[in-house]
């Protein structure tokens, strides 16, 4: 009973609560936007002072393109981690979605405009089954999304026998190597990709439904949220994302490879990491994930510019997953506990 006379009931408790998270979780995102974009600033002005070419508007308008890749990837894996999961099968379904893209379609294909959304829904599929696994098999998210990401990349190798062959879908490689208003076309998907994952998930129900789950299940299941089918989403959400990579890769180098995937999976959980999302859930903002790939990808430039190897980026990303974990650990304990509970 409330101070109006009114009973409380749990859907009310509910929405209070969460209007105080969001009221703290704006603060923090708030924050943690800020410096991840003040940060790419910086890189872009120090990279410029170490060779002039990399600070050039030619050099960003490179970073939003390569970055387009990242920020779709991001999105996917964000809405996961963002409800307490994680999906590690995402190499082997961006493979996936340019075999298919490459494989069933190719170049001057007329049906190309289902063809396409058929590739997506198929990689779904592969998020669909790793949801199945974790939810009613109660198989650990990192195992189930492994194991079908060993399934799906052990079928690809059988069905290509080793060499992927076709071409670059028409579609692909106008939105990866078309330009509008003197723009890349890529940046413009960039733009608008951006915009609708934030109205997913700052803006609409669903995106609330998946902040609940994360930040506790049982509260979220008692205030009447579809847990079973937002806990589903997320997957099959995150490999349609991939797969779209998968196609978008395919239309910016004009082929697939059987390890076209293998670069993007630490990225992608690092970029939600910059970001500022908890790797247990329940936190984060999609401004702030595109800011992180933006980083990455702008680092990524500095360090192939530069002549540095590689295998720098992943040490550096590595590193920022393990400071996350190591700076959540008491929460991480404490999660643990209650799960034993």
């Amino acid at each position: 009973m409330n101070l109006t006379g009114k009973t409380t009931t749990d859907r009310d408790r509910f929405a209070q609560a969460g209007d105080a998270r969001g009221s703290a979780r704006i603060s923090r995102e708030t924050i943690s936007t800020v410096s991840v974009a003040v940060l790419c600033v910086v890189l872009l002005m120090s990279a410029r002072l170490i060779n002039p070419a990399l600070g050039s508007w030619s050099q960003v308008e490179t970073v939003l393109v390569l970055g387009f890749f990242l920020v779709i990837l991001s999105f996917g894996q964000g809405v996961v981690i963002l409800t307490g999961g994680l999906d590690l099968s995402l190499p082997a379904t961006i493979t996936m979605g340019g075999i298919l893209a490459t494989s069933w379609i190719g170049a001057g294909n007329p049906a190309e405009w289902y063809l396409l959304p058929a590739v997506l829904i198929l990689c779904g599929l592969v998020g669909l089954a790793s949801a199945i696994g974790i939810i009613w098999l109660r198989v650990p998210p990192f195992i189930m999304t492994m194991a079908m990401s060993i399934i799906v990349a052990s079928a690809l190798l059988g069905y290509t026998k080793g060499t992927p062959r076709g071409s670059a879908p028409d579609a692909a490689v106008a939105l990866m190597k078309g330009e509008m208003l003197g723009v890349p076309a890529p940046i413009w998907a960039l733009i608008g990709f951006a915009l609708a994952g934030w109205l997913f998930q700052s803006r609409s129900v669903y995106g609330r439904y998946l902040y609940a789950i994360g930040t506790n299940m049982d509260a979220a299941r008692n205030a009447g949220v579809p847990v079973t089918a937002m806990r589903i989403l997320p997957y099959v959400l995150s490999a349609m994302c991939a797969g779209l990579v998968g196609i978008s890769l395919v239309g910016y180098s004009s082929g697939a490879t059987l390890r076209m995937g293998d670069d993007y999976l630490l990225p992608s959980i690092a970029a939600v990491v910059i970001g500022g999302s908890s790797i247990l859930g329940g936190r984060g903002s999609f401004v702030g994930t595109v800011g992180g790939a933006l980083l990455l990808t702008i680092l990524g430039t500095i360090i192939s510019a530069l002549g540095m190897d590689f295998g720098l980026r992943t040490i550096i990303e590595g590193s920022i997953i393990l400071i996350a974990l190591l700076l959540l650990r008491e929460e991480l304990f404490q999660k643990l506990r209650a799960m034993g509970r």
